[in-house]
């Protein structure tokens, strides 16, 4: 893809919790300035937030839609009245919805800059068919009209709110993908099953679950598999479980219990992991 760029910026909308970058051609940008940019909705104005880096740094495969221009007062003004106005609009999509009974909940609206056209964004458990709603919103409206149905993980974006750890949520931060999070990485991580406690505000596991996943992963490398046998003194134990954080090895028989620390486990175990075994004998048969 070819650029006809000089740079691109950060750009910030009033809508979204974080930038979205735009190319720009022979503009004076500076964090804070107001512009006009194209969207794959229409136009829209925004605020910089990242100053004009050079194009030659962009190495994403994802087009740059461009800055059109710096915003006028005109163009500030409309935007102001575009706001007040979507709030008009969303209350009225909320009682035509009532009206006609639909299992949908509306959560925001938004206008193009131009006004040429009005977004609708829904949450709903299932399919719906709004044909009915889009013939009376188009009735009071006059515009263009789409409705974007997102799921709980979107909500909770596009609304914020604060986490468990006490921080604002990822997902309204920084966050902009939603990989998928499955029981496995709680189980990996050694966390109790509890889904309530698991879960984000979005009724969805939590997406920090992905976060310490890989180290998790790298670091049970130096210790026993649970359920190992192993014997102290020629009395037999079994490794009832692990923490990787302590770097401790719990071990248990009928009659006794013991949490050794990994270094204390393997002295005292004379246990060696399989990997240790297979180095060894990669190294005896390179001698």
């Amino acid at each position: 893809m070819e650029n006809t760029f000089d740079c691109y910026v950060g750009i910030k909308f009033v809508y979204a919790n974080h930038c979205y970058f735009f190319g720009a051609k022979d503009l004076d940008l500076k964090i804070g300035d107001k512009v006009v940019v194209e969207t794959t909705h229409g136009p829209e104005l925004g605020e910089v937030q990242v100053k004009p880096i050079s194009i030659e740094e962009y190495h994403s495969q994802l087009e740059l839609k461009p800055v059109l221009r710096k915003a006028t007062d005109v163009d500030v003004k409309l935007h102001e009245t575009n706001i007040k106005d979507a709030e008009i609009a969303l209350e009225i999509c909320k009682t035509e919805v009532k009206k006609a009974n639909l299992d949908m909940n509306p959560l925001s609206c938004q206008y193009t800059l131009d006004k040429s056209k009005v977004i609708f964004t829904y949450v709903a458990d299932e399919r719906v068919d709004f044909r009915e709603l889009l013939k009376a919103l188009a009735s009071r409206l006059h515009t263009r009209i789409e409705l974007r149905q997102i799921g709980s993980r979107d909500k909770a974006k596009m609304i914020g709110g604060i986490g468990l750890c006490g921080l604002p949520l990822c997902c309204a931060s920084f966050n902009s993908e939603f990989d998928g999070i499955s029981i496995n990485r709680a189980k990996n991580q050694m966390l109790a099953i509890n889904i309530p406690k698991l879960s984000g505000q979005c009724g969805k596991l939590m997406c920090c679950l992905k976060y310490e996943d890989d180290a998790y992963t790298d670091l049970k490398k130096e210790f026993p598999e649970v359920g190992t046998k192993v014997f102290i003194d020629k009395v037999q134990y079994e490794v009832t479980s692990i923490n990787v954080i302590s770097k401790t090895v719990r071990i248990d028989n009928e009659e006794d219990t013991k949490v050794l620390s990994l270094k204390d486990f393997f002295d005292q175990t004379h246990y060696r992991l399989k990997k240790n075994f297979e180095n060894k004998e990669n190294r005896n048969e390179k001698n």
